[in-house]
This record gives C-alpha cells, structure tokens and sequence, in this order.
C-alpha cells in the first residue's frame, strides 16, 4: 500500500487542471534512470512521492528539497532503491539538474505492485495536490479548474488552507474531510 500517492496525485492534477503549454504533469512511474530523458531540459521539477522514516504519522505532508533528502537517506523511497538524489545528481553530470522540491507523504506501509492508499494517505492526498499547486503559483504557473471535470472539493479547501511550511510536516484538517 501507499506506493500508488505520486500516480494519485498525478491523475488528480491531470484530470482536475489544466496547465500552460510549457507545464507537463506525468507519472515517472517507479524511479530509474530512464527519467533523465525526460526532465533533460527542464527548469523545475516537482516530485510527488512516498517518503518514509520521518517519524511523522502516516499522512503527513512535507514540502523537501534534494538537500533534505541527502540529508537523510532514509526518507525517500522506491521499490527500486533509486532515489531522486541519484537522479538529480546524474542529470548534472549530463546537462543540468532542475531546481527541484518533492512533496513527500509519509506511509503507513508499502507494498510491491500495490497502489492502493492507506486510508491515512488516502485522506491526505488533497494536501499533496495542494502543496504541488502552491509550488506552481510560486513560480509564476497558475492552474486552472477544468470547467468539465468536478474538482474534488478536499482539493478546494486544502487549496484554500494551504499555507507552504517546508521541511515541516503538514496534516489535512478535520474540515478538509
């Protein structure tokens, strides 16, 4: 469980928005070095993974740096054992690495080839999208609500309560439920 947050938190962002033309919203799938073909050239990267060993509870949000990552070689996780430090840190010796943050949602407990959220990261997965949206604002990127699709109303009041706090933990409210 729980290995399925950055899939989930793409298929929300791809399906509830749209986004400028120089914007793309994919699903990197596992983490390898095949990525490198694709985030070659860009200039900010948004990761949205589960992190695991922050001693936080399950659920939790975080907005990281590949600093913190390094940092602590234990938060970020992969059923490959491939973290986006190694990534990032290959990207520089070929072009250049792009400034990148990763929203991180601790797990409850992972499993391989299971996508299905715990029902804390299920729960919390708003606050992700959220902290991904906030992260867009920031660098000038405004998101816009696709009129035809239903954006989930978590997402809305997570949006709304939203405040950046990184490297420190985030927790959904009782009202974001």
């Amino acid at each position: 469980r729980d290995e399925g947050i950055g899939p989930r938190a793409v298929e929300l962002l791809a399906t509830g928005y749209e986004f400028p033309d120089n914007v793309e919203v994919i699903d990197a799938g596992t983490m390898d070095y095949m990525i490198l073909d694709t985030i070659r050239g860009f200039d900010r990267l948004i990761v949205v993974d589960a992190v695991k060993g922050t001693d936080q509870p399950a659920g939790t949000v975080m907005l990281l740096t590949p600093e913190d990552l390094a940092e602590n070689n234990q938060v970020m996780h992969s059923m490959h054992d491939i973290r986006i430090t190694d990534v990032l840190s290959a990207a520089a010796l070929v072009d250049r690495a792009p400034k990148t943050s990763v929203v991180g949602m601790q797990i409850e407990s992972i499993a391989e080839w299971v996508l299905e959220l715990s029902e804390p990261c299920e729960s919390a997965l708003p606050v992700a999208v959220a902290a991904v949206i906030d992260e867009l604002r920031a660098e000038g990127v405004e998101p816009t609500p696709r009129a035809d699709k239903d954006v989930h109303a978590r997402i809305i009041e997570a949006l709304r309560t939203y405040e950046p706090m990184p490297s420190e933990a985030l927790r959904p409210s009782e009202s974001a439920e």
